[in-house]
């Protein structure tokens, strides 16, 4: 684990913005730069740090602790479904296929939480039935498991905009995925997920919740863009949740939700201009991260150094 001090050394160099000449078109995304070249899109970690889906600032290292774990992840689940990456040749660079996305988002929950007005767990204590379309016992409490993990599908982030009560009957319905693509895509999504909280629980953690994104390569269905990792899951600490179960205190985070209640905690929703966090508390942000990356992969994090253009081009070009 990077010490405190390392990582506060880095924070003049963790919002990246790489410029490689003779790649385009580039789109900046809340964590890397993608390019393309070809039939490959090439993924460059950037360390642009979001919540409340704006950019805040930025963790040393955080960039490449999401590329890395995306990509170990990925080839912890490769037998189930096919996925994008083809290399990553250095910890900011990952190269993939290019997909066309498909225009949903596969949410897959194992737990019954949230506090949003859509939240699972808002509707169901507010009696709504079939929330999502989903049939689900009586007497759940907040943050209890569910008896199966159960999909929430909305459709792909326009602008920051869900559709967040979206069914999967409506996805068949609306024309957005075929009837048999969509119960290919269930059935990997979910098979995804249980691989998912299998290696979480081996490292103490307990996957809550996740949102994959699918395309088609070669008309065929392919996991795209990030897997499990602390800005596309939710992970809970498996002690803190056994120890708070039942009660009204919530387990401790293990993932973005945690720079979240900071910022909510400093009394920002979102608006205006976020207050500035302190060294130590950036510090603090990234060791959760690469403590999430160590924990879940038994291995030890060493960044890379800054992507610079030349360098890029090399790897490319090798």
């Amino acid at each position: 684990m990077l010490s405190s001090e390392e990582i506060i050394a880095a924070i003049p160099h963790a919002l990246l913005q790489a410029d490689v000449p003779g790649l385009g078109p580039r789109s900046e995304g809340k964590v890397r730069d993608i390019y393309v070249q070809g039939n490959r899109r090439i993924l460059i970690t950037t360390d642009r740090v979001s919540a409340f889906d704006r950019v805040l600032g930025a963790i040393p290292f955080k960039g490449q602790v999401l590329n890395q774990l995306a990509a170990w992840w990925f080839e912890q689940t490769s037998d189930i479904v096919a996925n994008h990456v083809l290399a990553v040749p250095d910890p900011n660079v990952t190269i993939a296929r290019e997909a066309d996305a498909l225009p949903v988002e596969v949410i897959v929950r194992g737990y019954i939480t949230g506090v949003t007005s859509t939240a699972l767990w808002t509707l169901y204590n507010a009696g709504v039935e079939r929330p999502y379309g989903l049939e689900l016992p009586a007497g759940l409490r907040k943050n209890d498991p569910l008896p199966e993990p159960v999909i929430t599908p909305t459709t792909k982030a326009t602008g920051g905009a869900h559709d967040e009560r979206l069914t999967s009957a409506e996805v068949v319905e609306y024309g957005l995925v075929e009837p048999g693509l969509w119960d290919e895509i269930q059935q990997a999504a979910l098979a995804v997920f249980k691989r998912g909280q299998q290696i979480a629980r081996r490292a103490g953690l307990i996957l809550v919740d996740t949102k994959y994104e699918f395309g088609l390569i070669d008309g065929k269905p392919a996991l795209i863009d990030e897997v499990h990792t602390p800005d596309s899951s939710r992970y809970w600490i498996a002690d803190s949740y056994e120890a708070v179960h039942g009660t009204d205190r919530e387990p401790e985070n293990f993932d973005k939700e945690f720079l979240r209640l900071w910022f909510v905690g400093q009394g920002y929703r979102g608006d205006g201009t976020p207050p500035a966090m302190s060294p130590e508390f950036i510090a603090q942000v990234g060791e959760r991260y690469i403590a999430a990356y160590e924990r879940l992969t038994g291995q030890v994090f060493e960044p890379g150094e800054q992507p610079v253009a030349a360098r890029i081009a090399r790897i490319l070009a090798s």
